[in-house]
């Protein structure tokens, strides 16, 4: 026991003395928490700017074009002639969609006849178009039906009363990109830190004896435990703190986040003490961790959908902590999943923590021979 307590306070005054390690362990954690999310702050594009065509000026255009003006994605930034003009100040990046509205509408709709507008994107920027004609294309529909209620009493036929498809986000409330992947970015950042911290301070230490590393069950113990609380408080300050500050889903189910997340934990020093077994220098934990970092997230088809995946990566994806770890804390904290909906993640991680334990004592626990 002694051994221990020992072995359990020398990690983590180790983690807190070495520059190193203590910068990526701690350090690095608490500054991605502000400067990764930073680039998501505004989530939700909003007054792109667009030109209008008016060459209808009547009532009905101008009622179209205030409830244009209105929306939140985009802002009418000038009215040109034609659409030649038009054309050009969309070429100068200076509006990023067009809206032309043709002659004769209002009177094509008081006649119970088909209005037509047209409604052009930049095609260049693939994500501000598809705002632009998405958020445009809202308000255009919402005006074809009061249209379409107007022609209906004007012509005596029944007027019905329209029916509005009124969509709200589950999850992600704000239906936006730093929503849908900085949660499952954060546990990858706690995974790859503690990852080349662990790959750090056992690096340094072989290098300081010359030889392979052999610890003793109890002192290799507390080297995990020491590990895995540094790990786990990371784990929920970006689970608490960070989706707080960042306005991000949160808080769905606590408990159980303190269960998966543990596990997730405990699966990742184990993952690094037997990776770590390998780097005979401190730098080789920065050189294969970092280059990992992007395939792990894309792996663990939070992005990108498993069925899309082919069959040998999907399999292979279950050996890394990172798979089953990024699912279950998403689930947990964004979606208030119950324990029962995510146990396949939760009987995988103990699945891995048996596997990366057993081979991080083949690699670093004392034979009877030493």
């Amino acid at each position: 026991m002694n051994r221990f307590v020992d072995s359990l306070r020398l990690t983590l005054r180790t983690v807190l003395t070495d520059r190193y390690a203590v910068v990526l362990m701690v350090g690095a954690v608490v500054l991605y928490s502000f400067f990764y999310p930073a680039a998501y702050r505004h989530q939700v594009a909003s007054n792109l700017p667009i030109v209008v065509v008016d060459h209808d000026e009547s009532a009905t255009s101008r009622e179209l074009l205030r409830r244009v003006d209105a929306l939140h994605t985009v802002r009418i930034v000038d009215q040109p002639a034609n659409i030649d003009q038009a054309r050009h100040v969309l070429e100068t990046g200076k509006a990023e969609g067009i809206l032309l509205i043709p002659a004769n509408l209002e009177r094509d709709i008081l006649r119970g006849s088909h209005g037509y507008l047209v409604l052009m994107g930049n095609g260049a920027y693939l994500g501000r178009a598809s705002w632009v004609l998405g958020g445009v294309a809202e308000a255009l529909t919402a005006f074809a039906r009061e249209a379409a209620v107007s022609q209906a009493a004007f012509m005596g036929a029944p007027q019905a009363p329209p029916i509005t498809l009124v969509q709200r986000p589950l999850f992600n409330t704000q239906e936006g990109y730093g929503s849908a992947i900085v949660p499952g970015v954060a546990e990858l950042i706690v995974h790859q830190t503690l990852l080349m911290g662990i790959g750090v301070l056992l690096g340094a230490r072989r290098l300081a004896l010359g030889r392979r590393l052999r610890f003793d069950m109890p002192t290799l113990a507390g080297m995990a435990v020491g590990f895995g609380a540094i790990g786990l408080l990371g784990l929920l300050y970006y689970a608490g703190f960070t989706a707080w500050v960042q306005d991000y889903p949160r808080g769905g189910n606590p408990l159980g986040q303190l269960l998966g997340g543990t596990l997730f934990i405990a699966a990742t020093v184990a993952f690094g003490l037997f990776i770590g077994s390998f780097f005979a220098t401190r730098e080789r934990a920065f050189q294969v961790v970092v280059a990992c970092s992007i395939p792990l997230f894309f792996l663990a088809n939070l992005s990108w959908p498993a069925v899309t995946s082919p069959p040998a990566l999907v399999a292979l994806a279950h050996l890394l902590p990172t798979t089953p770890g990024i699912n279950l804390m998403v689930r947990l904290n964004q979606m208030d999943a119950r324990l029962g909906e995510v146990s396949h993640e939760l009987w995988t991680l103990v699945a891995l923590l048996a596997l990366y334990g057993g081979l991080a004592i083949w690699r670093l626990g004392a034979r009877r021979s030493d």
